[in-house]
């Protein structure tokens, strides 16, 4: 019975032992080992095994890409102006030994490290040039990140800042200058339409008059027909609500003396007899503004 008893306990010791001896390493993971208390070695993806009590399993490093995303960080921009920007950081692991014993905690040295970095670099650039100048902050994180943490045995690979947030009233500010600018350029683009309209209303106009000039010109009107033409459009001028008084041109009274006279012997050629006017043509046009 004790022979049994002292075998099963050594069959316990044994398989401890053993179980403490295998590691299986999953992909894209490393062990740090040490050995009494020394760095020993790395394990890489697979079967490994190791001397029990000698060797023991430091820490358990993770060789792929990472992705943190920092808390808002409070900024002063150089028109002392308090910014609150997130910063989302890309990093990898590639020196598990460095990065377990050159660094207590290398994601919050990361942390303090990009917070420091983005104070100075916003420090030295006004709000507007910070709002519109991400592409120039990140290339700045990115190359003091990795300058300062190659010693980690960490490769920061891309740093992007996901939000820049300026205070409530330069946000209110700025809506109100964007709607400001939007609307006159609308006033600046309906005055150009209209000025262009009348513009192509000027020249519809002035070809139209050339071409009626030009039609009269080529038909030779005799004086008749102009003073007929006249006293068509002298009841239209009359109808006019400044029409008490107006003024006769020149022009029109020789037309019409001609077509009076013009009329007057037409008359006395069919009747055979020529007869006097009950009254001067021409006055009753002025007064009535009918012929």
């Amino acid at each position: 019975m004790i022979a049994l008893v002292i075998i099963a306990a050594t069959a316990v010791v044994v398989l401890v032992a053993v179980s403490r001896a295998i590691r299986i390493v999953p992909q894209a993971r490393a062990y740090v080992i040490e050995r009494l208390g020394s760095y020993h070695r790395t394990l890489s993806g697979g079967f490994n095994t190791l001397v029990p009590g000698v060797e023991r399993v430091r820490s358990k490093v993770d060789l792929r890409e990472q992705v943190v995303s920092f808390d808002p960080q409070p900024v002063i921009t150089e028109d002392n102006l308090v910014v609150h920007i997130d910063t989302v950081l890309y990093f990898q692991v590639t020196d598990p030994r460095a990065a377990t014993y050159e660094i207590a905690n290398y994601l919050l040295a990361i942390e303090q490290l990009t917070v420091t970095t983005l104070r100075n670099v916003i420090g030295g650039m006004d709000l507007e040039r910070t709002l519109t100048s991400r592409e120039e902050i990140n290339g700045q994180l990115r190359g003091v990140l990795d300058e300062a943490t190659g010693k980690w045995g960490i490769r920061v690979n891309r740093v992007e800042l996901k939000a820049i947030d300026p205070p409530k009233s330069i946000i209110d500010a700025m809506e109100k200058q964007l709607r400001a600018e939007r609307d006159k350029r609308a006033a600046i683009l309906t005055a150009e339409g209209q000025a262009r309209a009348q513009v192509l209303l000027a020249d519809g106009q002035a070809k139209a008059i050339d071409t009626v000039f030009s039609a009269i010109h080529a038909g030779r009107p005799d004086p008749e027909l102009l003073a007929y033409q006249y006293l068509q459009v002298l009841p239209k001028i009359a109808e006019g609500s400044g029409s008490q008084v107006w003024m006769i041109p020149s022009e029109l009274t020789k037309a019409l003396e001609g077509f009076a006279s013009a009329f007057g012997s037409s008359t006395t050629t069919s009747a055979g007899v020529a007869h006097e006017p009950t009254g001067p043509p021409l006055a009753r046009v002025a007064a009535t503004g009918r012929p």
